[in-house]
């Protein structure tokens, strides 16, 4: 079986791309930050746009360091790796992006296993997390380390809140577990909550942030937390493949991201809300309301399935991601407009009446 991605069909435009924020394409500004970057080997520490994005993320987030590398996912499973030891334990959502969309990496890479909790629109509560921990024994993984996902992807772009987030880092931290969030959203999260980033993730010993979603950089995501754990990670980035040498050209468009693409992230929700308003006015579509730029829908009621939904709207030039069998995705970014919202119901409308 091959699991390389088919080639896209060029021949039919994507006019409105609703499959996903990573979809978004670098600004002809943030390709000249690039292009002025001053760069070095990121690998021997000699490239000083990758340290000034390292100082500014890891200011931004609240925590002592940060280390660049090329995607969340990887972000991710460094941190895995670095605050667990084979036959470790993780407690994470039951539909965390770690436990169904990495590859199966906690285990491959680092032999862990994950325990799903369950919970409303992604999250779960500080009672959940209590539950879930067992007594110390021999017969029992250890329980190292607690995940939690903001915003949560499959849960619909749900924001935690502060409140909760300390909930239950609290139990986590009451029984030595550290505490990692997939920031692979966050700062969707902090603008919607209208909370500084730092607040966002104080409770958390560790976080990644990724700059290929929201923000609209094509390359790269951060993992920060103390010194002494990113000089531990350092190891496993190596191992990972995870060096970039001239990798200024991308701390640069990550750092113009960070100055120019975060407060505008509230036109991507404003966006989200008025595609779910009136996508929730089309006969057979069930909308879920959303809370920041994931819009998720049910399509069962139309007698189509989500992946046959969006393979109608394909040709018309709009693309939508599909969840499960009747459920579907759109996502709103800083290449959706909000005229190209009207004209992307208006196509929805005429493939469901046709």
């Amino acid at each position: 079986m091959s699991y390389e991605p088919k080639r896209a069909d060029f021949s039919v435009p994507v006019r409105i791309n609703l499959y996903s924020d990573t979809q978004t394409r670098p600004s002809r500004a943030m390709k000249e930050a690039m292009l002025a970057a001053e760069v070095g080997d990121e690998q021997g520490g000699s490239d000083p746009t990758v340290w000034e994005l390292c100082d500014r993320a890891a200011a931004l987030l609240g925590k002592e360091a940060a280390m660049f590398m090329p995607s969340g996912t990887m972000c991710n499973q460094v941190a895995v790796a670095t605050h667990c030891r084979p036959g470790d334990e993780i407690l994470a959502h039951e539909d965390a992006h770690i436990q169904g969309s990495e590859g199966g990496a906690p285990g491959a890479i680092s032999g862990v296993m994950i325990h799903g909790l369950q919970g409303p629109h992604g999250t779960f509560s500080a009672e959940t997390v209590r539950d879930a921990i067992r007594p110390v024994s021999r017969y029992s993984p250890p329980q190292r380390l607690l995940e939690v996902e903001q915003t949560t992807n499959k849960g619909g772009g749900a924001c935690w809140r502060v409140g909760e987030l300390e909930a239950v880092a609290g139990v986590a931290h009451e029984h030595g577990m550290n505490v990692h969030m997939d920031g692979a959203r966050v700062v969707n999260a902090a603008v919607s909550l209208g909370v500084p980033l730092s607040d966002v993730v104080a409770a958390c010993d560790t976080v990644m942030l990724d700059f290929t979603k929201g923000l609209g950089a094509p390359l790269g995501a951060v993992l920060a937390g103390p010194k002494d754990f990113i000089g531990q990670a350092w190891r496993w980035k190596q191992r990972l493949g995870g060096s970039m040498r001239q990798g200024g050209m991308n701390a640069a468009a990550c750092i113009y991201a960070l100055q120019h693409n975060v407060a505008r992230l509230a036109e991507d929700h404003a966006n989200a809300a008025a595609l779910a308003r009136g996508m929730a006015q089309i006969p057979g579509i069930t909308v879920e309301t959303p809370e920041t730029n994931l819009v998720f829908f049910d399509t069962r009621v139309s007698g189509l399935t989500a992946a046959e939904f969006a393979r109608r709207l394909r040709p018309m030039g709009v693309t939508i991601s599909v969840s499960a069998a009747y459920r579907g995705r759109a996502c709103t970014h800083l290449d959706i407009s909000a005229d190209q919202i009207v004209e992307a119901l208006a196509i929805m409308r005429h493939v469901l009446d046709d």
